[in-house]
């Protein structure tokens, strides 16, 4: 695998007015030591992030100075000059950021000048009259207030002129937007500004200290004034379905919190928006501004979509917390989930279902807010046997299903939070008894398992009040999940539902019982139905269980396998004499696959200690010789994997295993399967890239034996042991790998040793300089293999062909040093003569026998003469051995 490279910061260099310029150089001293010598150090470079160095020691440069430096007109030019760098950088340049977390580090006597400088300058730039200038002139405003102390004071001394601004730039940018209609591209820019501008005003309003006070409230206030016509505008976006509705939906926030923060009195807030949201307004009551701004929300009909966003600003703009509302607070909860249900009956379009699902899931965690302090009234309201949450479950059942993934996860979070509001509306009742739950668990329980919705609203329930009671109705439910485990739609939702109940309930066991004898009742209701599974299910049940749901059993409890173990093994040493099904056939796997598939998954996750302990305490060589050549081929490959297999790219591969793959290879070869073949040849590949990894750990600790005195005898002779160990067995691989090339081999035969050879050629290359290999494929290589291998290019199958070819160009060092000039002229000959048979076959075996002389450079460097003395010899009635000089001839 690559190594990726990493990719270098671009950041665009800051730059400064030729007048600042000339102001820098005037004040710059000789030595190059002020702040007005960096600041032109830093100008004059060209690459942004050598200047990010320069910027971080203007503050320490500063702290150094003495107080009298704030009459310093050299310092007070340079903060002014860094007042314009900064509102001159885009918004996305790291360098804005980094001035900005340097200037909160200023003295304390400079704040003054920096802020009547950064005021200056932000002024200057609310005075911008071009359109397409606004978005830098926004993008300015939230800059200063997002952790920039300097910015801050400047908004808030401009705190007139900003909400002016902004106020002025939507109404254009929206008037520009409409004049754009049909142009998306342009009108996709003005939009994205105008969500921007909304944005920033809300930041303004929430982040401002002037907003705590109430004397901009005042009608004549030119803030004031801003205020409400900031609010109108944002009321026009919110019914205007020409606009994104992420314009509408923001503009739904902003509605919200602007009628919060100009509203009086404050404790009335909460009865206002209930009647913007029932539509029942009492426009006589409504303040004149309120009225002016907001007319179409208090006094005419708006779209379905425009109430949905008021909805989501209600939620959440107002302060839920702790009951700080009061009783009005608890009725606008109320009367805002009622104005959802009937929304949810009207809204067809998919993006506001998706809207209305997560306003849903915000009211609940409003709910969940406002019960931890309310009054019995709204308990009453929102328990469980309420007609709201009877609503809430409907819209769970209705929308758990849904086509969209992220409205099915916010039918998730709703039924998870209807939950803890139902918990928090009980007094002292147990969650074991409680009706509600107990009903509620009944319903789920009797729903078909096709369901999706039905495991996660399962999965919920069991974290809310846990897994016994749910066993305690029905003890049989781990056995029906695994069932359905054959469909692989399901298989996810089932066995993240498994795991969440076995996580429960070894909690609660342990939880419940001082010794440890629980855990015989978990591995009862957990493990034995997946056994049972592994033995007795089908194919594709088999195969999900294993690959999803006992890795999850396995990571979360290691200690199970060797329950498992047990149980498989008591199984089949039981059945063993009967002949029993335990042991498998051709078409059922049995106790013996489902153990060799346990065993593997905990190898190849890292739940097995080591290969030894493995083979001494778990399973016999016996158990592993009889999984090797299993009739069933999954459990043939289940044991295969397991020896190859390892969590451990470096894991030393042990006597007892390579025993059994030389065992497996003799018994193997000849599979028919192109698939078991395909994972055979893969599996062995993997054990081989171990046994190179391993070899290079061990050849690292016998150097470093060497330069140290071993302990013991044992120790140092062991890394050398295993080297040779490896050799030994690699090269008794190559032999039955060669020997199952024998004339008349069977295709299946031949496809798997060439490709096993070709393997560990590709694995053990044969490579230059001081890298120690433990084994290379040329080093066993003679006349009578190499001879073995050209003659897989007779073979009528294609695949052969290219394997016996592509093994020999990994060989071609040593290849063409068992052939004198004789045996190439007798091939080259062969060549030419097959070239020119009738059988297509021949004529491909001469194409490769021709390409494997060329590559090695072994075609006779007389060719010419070859030829032509080839031709003198040959019968004149053969045109074919004409036309094949001819072509050879072009060729060269």
């Amino acid at each position: 695998m690559g190594v990726k490279k990493k990719r270098e910061m671009q950041v665009a260099a800051l730059t400064v007015r030729h007048q600042d310029l000339e102001t820098l150089r005037s004040f710059a001293d000789v030595e190059g030591k002020n702040l007005a010598s960096l600041l032109l150090h830093c100008v004059q470079l060209k690459d942004g992030v050598s200047q990010i160095r320069y910027v971080k020691q203007i503050v320490p440069l500063l702290e150094k100075a003495d107080t009298n430096g704030v009459c310093d007109p050299a310092i007070q030019s340079c903060l002014d000059i860094l007042a314009g760098i900064y509102y001159s950088l885009s918004l996305k340049n790291p360098l804005k950021k980094v001035l900005a977390s340097s200037l909160n580090g200023l003295p304390e006597f400079f704040q003054t000048e920096a802020i009547h400088s950064f005021t200056s300058h932000l002024k200057e730039e609310l005075n911008t009259t071009d359109l397409y200038s606004y978005r830098k002139v926004v993008d300015n405003i939230s800059s200063c207030m997002e952790n920039f102390n300097l910015g801050k004071a400047s908004v808030n001394n401009l705190l007139k002129n900003v909400l002016h601004f902004l106020w002025k730039s939507l109404i254009e940018i929206l008037e520009e937007n409409r004049q754009f209609a049909g142009n998306h591209i342009v009108q996709t820019q003005l939009m994205n500004d105008l969500l921007v501008g909304i944005r920033v005003s809300m930041t303004v309003v929430q982040k401002v200290q002037d907003f705590q006070e109430n004397l901009w409230k005042a009608s004549s206030s030119p803030i004031w004034q801003s205020m409400c016509g900031l609010l109108g505008i944002f009321t026009k976006f919110l019914s205007d379905d020409d606009l994104l509705q992420t314009i509408q939906s923001t503009s739904g926030l902003a509605v919200i919190l602007f009628i919060k923060t100009m509203f009086q009195p404050s404790e009335n807030i909460p009865e206002l928006i209930s009647s913007l949201l029932l539509r029942s307004v009492d426009c006589a009551r409504v303040p004149e501004w309120l009225m002016s701004s907001c007319r179409s929300l208090c006094c005419a009909d708006i779209p379905a979509s425009a109430l949905l966003f008021l909805c989501q600003g209600t939620l959440a703009m107002l302060d839920w917390q702790n009951g700080s509302m009061g009783p009005r607070g608890e009725a606008l909860l109320l009367d805002t989930v009622h104005v959802l249900f009937t929304l949810s009956s009207q809204i067809k379009e998919a993006t506001l279902e998706m809207f209305l699902s997560r306003i849903l899931a915000l009211w609940t965690n409003s709910a969940i807010h406002i019960l931890e302090s309310s009054s019995p009234s709204l308990k009453d309201s929102l328990n469980g046997n309420s007609s709201i949450v009877g609503r809430l479950l409907e819209y769970i059942y209705t929308h758990w299903e849904h086509s969209l993934d992220a409205l099915r996860h916010q039918t998730k979070i709703i039924f998870r939070n209807l939950l803890q509001i139902h918990w928090l509306t009980m007094e002292g009742t147990d969650l074991v008894t409680d009706p509600f739950f107990l009903e509620l668990t009944k319903t789920l329980l009797r729903l078909e398992w096709h369901i999706k919705g039905k495991y996660t609203c399962l999965g919920c329930l069991v974290e809310c009040i846990g897994i016994e009671h749910i066993l305690a109705i029905d003890n049989t439910i781990p056995s029906q999940i695994l069932e359905v485990m054959g469909d692989q739609s399901l298989v996810p939702y089932a066995s993240d539902l498994l795991e969440t109940m076995f996580k429960n309930h070894k909690n609660h066991l342990k939880s419940q019982t001082a010794d440890g004898t629980w855990i015989d009742q978990w591995h009862e209701t957990w493990v034995s139905p997946l056994l049972y599974i592994l033995c007795e299910g089908n194919l594709d049940q088999k195969s999900y269980v294993i690959d999803y749901y006992l890795p999850k059993l396995l990571n979360y409890s290691p200690e199970s396998l060797r329950y498992m173990v047990k149980i498989l093994q008591t199984s089949i040493d039981a059945k063993t004499e009967r002949s029993s099904p335990s042991l498998g056939s051709c078409s059922s796997r049995g106790a013996l696959g489902a153990l060799m598939a346990c065993l593997r998954a905990a190898r190849a996750h890292g739940h097995l200690q080591s290969a030894t302990d493995t083979w001494e305490n778990l399973v016999s060589s016996a158990r592993i010789k009889q999984g090797l050549i299993h009739q069933h081929c999954q459990v043939r490959i289940d044991t295969l994997g397991l020896l190859c297999e390892s969590s451990r790219s470096t894991e030393i591969v042990s006597a007892e295993e390579m025993q059994w793959i030389q065992f497996f290879i003799t018994y193997n070869l000849n599979t028919q399967s192109p698939g078991v073949r395909q994972q055979i040849c893969s599996l062995l590949k993997k054990l081989f890239c171990r046994i190179q990894e391993s070899s290079q750990v061990l050849y690292k600790l016998e150097q470093c034996k060497s330069k140290h005195e071993p302990e013991n005898e044992l120790t140092k002779e062991q890394p050398s042991v295993s080297l040779q160990q490896y050799k030994n067995f690699m090269s008794s691989i190559c032999n039955s790998l060669f020997e199952a090339l024998f004339p008349g081999s069977s295709y299946s035969t031949r496809f798997s040793a060439l490709t096993i050879l070709g393997s560990i050629a590709e694995v053990f290359p044969a490579l230059e300089g001081r890298v120690q290999v433990v084994y290379q494929l040329s080093h066993d290589i003679d006349a009578g293999r190499f001879q073995t291998l050209i003659e897989c290019f007779t073979s009528t199958f294609e695949e052969v062909k290219t394997l016996a070819f592509d093994l020999l160009m990994k060989l071609s060092v040593t290849a063409i040093k068992f052939q004198g000039a004789e045996k190439l002229q007798g091939l080259f000959q062969a060549a030419l003569e097959l070239s020119t048979s009738t059988k297509p076959y021949d004529c491909v075996t001469a194409s490769y026998l021709l390409n494997f002389l060329v590559w090695q450079d072994a075609v006779p460097s007389s060719l010419s003469t070859y030829l032509t003395q080839s031709a003198a010899r040959s019968d004149g009635d053969k045109p074919a051995a004409v036309v094949e000089r001819n072509t050879l001839m072009g060729l060269y």
